[in-house]
């Protein structure tokens, strides 16, 4: 089978450029179908995302998944099969952003309140990189198994009991260890503070 010219393929029907394309796997069938969806795709994307940089990028992502997709599933509808891929692309892109911003809280809330991290006057215009920089080289300077508990207690809000599970600490270490990280590592900040 061989590729039609771009006028000869703006003429096909939806399903017929994606039959050619699971035939040939030529992107040009995909392209065509990119030129017929994506300001609709963009719409979408813009809607969820609100940031038209950020929608264009995930208009990119949705064909890129279109391309590897269409491999492997039959596609009745493509127009309503691919505004669902936009739509769930979006959707895993927001809660991954959410993640990632709770990442960040959980971050700030450990380096200030549970490690009760008072920047001293002389450093109050410390970046939050340098402030990362320290708490790492302060985790570091940790035992291994404090700073086990420490990261995933903190970090990956694991419970108590899923730590045993995972580590194979009992509990009353785990406890102890948390208990001596946080402390040992209040004193690692203190001296990088020094």
């Amino acid at each position: 089978m061989f590729s039609l010219s771009s006028n000869n393929r703006q003429g096909l029907p939806d399903s017929e450029l994606i039959e050619r394309y699971r035939y040939s796997y030529d992107n040009a069938y995909i392209g065509e179908l990119f030129q017929r969806y994506s300001h609709m795709l963009f719409g979408v994307c813009l809607k969820y995302m609100r940031d038209e940089d950020k929608a264009k990028d995930l208009v990119m992502d949705v064909f890129e998944k279109v391309l590897k997709d269409l491999k492997r599933h039959e596609v009745d509808n493509f127009r309503t099969w691919v505004y669902s891929v936009a739509k769930n692309q979006c959707l895993m892109e927001l809660r991954k952003n959410k993640r990632q911003e709770a990442r960040q809280e959980d971050y700030q809330h450990f380096t200030k309140e549970i490690v009760e991290f008072d920047i001293p006057e002389h450093l109050n215009g410390e970046s939050q990189g340098e402030t990362d920089a320290k708490l790492n080289l302060a985790m570091d300077a940790l035992k291994k198994e404090q700073r086990d508990c420490i990261r995933l207690f903190y970090f990956e809000k694991k419970s108590y009991e899923e730590i045993e599970a995972q580590t194979g600490y009992s509990y009353k270490e785990v406890k102890s260890y948390l208990q001596n990280g946080k402390r040992n590592l209040k004193i690692q900040l203190s001296k990088l503070n020094e």
